[in-house]
């Protein structure tokens, strides 16, 4: 009997059964949903996080993702935040892929972080099971080791920032993306000849799928480019490179250049066929044929990349005896090739989209948080002696309108920092005291003579004073230096058009839009100016524009509701009223819809609006009285002349009280109290005399009633005397 010297425990090229890959007691299945399960139960809890830091400006306020943006060809050449990549105030940070996903949110779930939050952690647990998929077919080959490396990654602290934080979507979704291109680039080399002088490829459509994914990667995140380097290197030093397993699943590297021990006498010449088949092992020899095997090393590492490897490589480049290496490297040499060129097209690419200019890196990034008040606090805690600490907490108690506590901590940023010209800024914007105000405002610009915030908050407070001329000149030094601030151009049209300075106000306006088009509190002021310099048609086409940015801007439909109504379309003007009603049951949106109610006849719509309203607002006088007189022509006079009444006595002066008292007491017949409810609003003396005209006939009307005719037919001369007057004033007016 022949013994072969694989049957010594030789590693000859004998016919052998591959050594047994060590499971983890688990089934794929059960290893799968094991790893998920410790995925969601770390970052579950994210699930309830909020739009904070980052996500702010990424999402809520980044114009490519926003609810009713439309979806334009703009996401592929902004940056991640919103700005064009050519501009010099971008942070060049080119992810368009990831600002898709963030929209495909905003699409399918509206603007509820729970959803953000889901698919971060999805894509989580999906990284972690590719990782493990990749570790057990490319790196271990072992089960244990493999699914050991990818709950020790699912669990790993240092994942926290990129899955609880939303923009941290960049990061997992590029790493998923880098290990399908690795898996891909692996999967296009012949595993036939994995280890045999440089596999050749076998598979041209998993190279060019590897190359796509690669890309994806990048267009997620930056860093995702770097695949390709790595399947460059993970070709050159394993795929290309003689690797054997021990028996317990770890893979030895072995030199090109070991002497090769002669094969045993009783080896034949040829592999072994069985069945006339011939039998290849996964990794057969180190770089082809051209030596036999060695004995397996007793230690090794664990890795596929060794410095021996890398030793045993330089070695072999160096060798004169290899006269045909590059025959030999040409598979591999191909691969490289398309994949450096490849790289330098697209990073020529990402070159020239950001206008050739390079990105500037700071020395700090703005950490993603689970929650801003869970951070900033802390952050005041363990740094009580940082002012930005101090600022960024005060901002986020601002926000939540605990306008005290802000002041302390923006005054304690100022004690440590007296320079921080924001921090004047936003203490001015919370002091009652408009002198004070003013002073913060003037030590900001003193330290910031740009700062285009505190020039439009002194504008405003320089126009509320009638110094408008020197607000005029501060507003439009906002928009200079701050030339996407929307509130400004809204604030310096509504100024110039204070003063018919409508030609101006128009300049301005356009201006704004054009620099600001996504804003739309600014498409919806323009629209109130070009109702009030008459044009109508153009304000319906600026204030539907305002409600496609904003699908939630209750006060533009409002306006437009009001601008039916004008119109006389006043089922229009319902159905907005109502679509308003559906954002947000306000009074001021109950009101109108309640006036177009009254004044078509639908008086028991009416009642019903304006009870809600005055109960929502019951300090309201406005409402009250609209309910007063809805009730009156309802016939309910005893109730409407008990809230009039109780309005009277909250408010002497109310004129129109007065008036629907007189009607009140008309219809229940009671005349001499209509008449002394007319004499007191006459007593008054309202200064409209189209209201005295008014006020004289009811008083004429309550005097025919009494039989008073003498008198009923004085007020009724006067009654003339009075509209004859009002006539020739606004013929005077119009004539001028």
């Amino acid at each position: 009997m022949v013994v072969t010297g694989c049957a010594r425990g030789g590693g000859g090229g004998g016919d052998r059964a591959p050594s047994r890959r060590r499971g983890c007691g688990l089934g794929p299945a059960g290893a799968a949903a094991l790893l998920a399960g410790a995925s969601c139960l770390c970052y579950g809890r994210s699930l309830q996080g909020e739009f904070v830091h980052d996500d702010v400006w990424a999402i809520v306020n980044n114009p490519d993702v926003r609810p009713g943006a439309p979806l334009r060809w703009g996401i592929f050449t902004n940056d991640f935040w919103g700005k064009g990549m050519a501009e010099n105030t971008s942070h060049k940070s080119y992810r368009p892929l990831c600002v898709l996903t963030f929209k495909l949110n905003v699409f399918l779930t509206g603007m509820n972080p729970f959803y953000f939050h889901a698919v971060n952690v999805i894509l989580h647990c999906l990284v972690t099971l590719v990782l493990m998929y990749t570790c057990d077919k490319a790196v271990f080959r072992n089960r244990r080791l493999a699914f050991a490396t990818a709950l020790l990654f699912a669990v790993h602290p240092i994942h926290t920032e990129a899955v609880a934080g939303i923009v941290g979507r960049a990061d997992v979704l590029a790493c998923l993306l880098f290990l399908l291109a690795f898996l891909s680039y692996n999967r296009s080399v012949d595993q036939r000849h994995v280890g045999e002088c440089f596999p050749p490829t076998v598979s041209p459509f998993f190279l060019l799928l590897s190359l796509l994914l690669g890309t994806c990667a990048m267009l997620v995140k930056e860093t995702g480019i770097t695949v390709f380097g790595v399947c460059l290197v993970y070709d050159l030093f394993s795929l290309s490179h003689k690797q054997e397993k021990s028996s317990n699943g770890v893979i030895h590297q072995r030199s090109p250049q070991q002497p090769a021990s002669p094969p045993p006498p009783s080896l034949p010449p040829q592999p072994h066929r069985e069945n006339g088949k011939q039998h290849r092992f996964p990794h057969r020899g180190a770089w082809g044929g051209c030596h036999s095997p060695s004995p397996p090393e007793p230690k090794s590492s664990g890795f596929p990349v060794s410095p021996g490897a890398m030793w045993s490589m330089m070695r072999y480049l160096t060798a004169r005896t290899n006269r045909n290496f590059l025959l030999t490297m040409r598979p591999f040499l191909k691969r490289a090739t398309l994949v450096i060129t490849y790289v330098i097209v697209v990073l020529y690419f990402r070159l020239w989209i950001m206008g050739g200019s390079m990105p500037l890196f700071s020395e700090q990034d703005n950490p993603a948080s689970f929650s801003p008040y869970i951070l900033t606090r802390s952050g005041v805690q363990t740094l009580p002696h940082n002012a930005k600490v101090h600022y960024n907490y005060a901002n986020f108690l601002k926000d939540q309108g605990r306008n005290r506590e802000a002041i302390y901590h923006y005054r304690t940023a100022l004690r440590l920092y007296p320079r921080h010209a924001s921090a004047l800024n936003n203490l001015g914007t919370l002091t009652r005291d408009t002198a004070e105000a003013k002073i913060y405002y003037q030590r900001a610009l003193q330290l910031n003579p740009q700062h285009n915030r505190a020039l439009f908050n002194l504008g405003n407070l320089l126009k509320s004073q009638e110094k408008k001329e020197e607000a005029i000149t501060l507003l439009k030094d906002s928009i200079k230096y701050g030339p996407e601030f929307a509130d400004a151009y809204s604030s310096l049209a509504s100024l110039l058009a204070e003063q018919e300075r409508f030609k101006e106000a128009e300049e301005i306006y356009q201006a704004g839009i054009k620099n600001c088009p996504d804003s739309s509190d600014l498409h919806n002021n323009y629209g109130v100016f070009l109702v009030d310099t008459g044009s109508p048609e153009k304000a319906v086409a600026h204030y539907q524009q305002a409600i496609t940015l904003s699908p939630s801007h209750h006060v533009a439909m409002v306006n437009l509701g009001r601008l039916y109504r004008s119109l006389g379309e006043n089922s229009l003007a319902e159905e907005w009223y109502k679509r308003a009603l559906q954002v947000s049951r306000k009074a001021e949106i109950l009101s109108p819809l309640g006036a177009l109610y009254y004044n078509t006849g639908r008086y028991e719509e009416a009642l019903q609006i304006y009870r809600e309203a005055a109960a929502l607002q019951p300090s309201q006088r406005e409402l009250r009285l609209a309910l007063a007189q809805v009730l009156a022509v309802m016939g309910q006079t005893k109730e409407a002349e008990k809230m009039t009444n109780h309005i009277v006595s909250e408010e002497t002066g109310c004129l129109e009280c007065y008036r629907l008292l007189s009607a009140i007491y008309s219809k229940q017949e009671r005349h001499d109290k209509a008449l002394d409810a007319i004499d007191k609003a006459l007593q008054l003396k309202p200064k409209d005399p189209k209201v005295v005209s008014e006020l004289f006939f009811t008083k004429g009307n309550q005097l025919r009633e009494q039989n008073l005719l003498d008198k009923a037919f004085e007020f009724s001369l006067m009654k003339k005397v009075v509209s004859t007057s009002v006539a020739r004033s606004m013929g005077s007016r119009s004539s001028a």
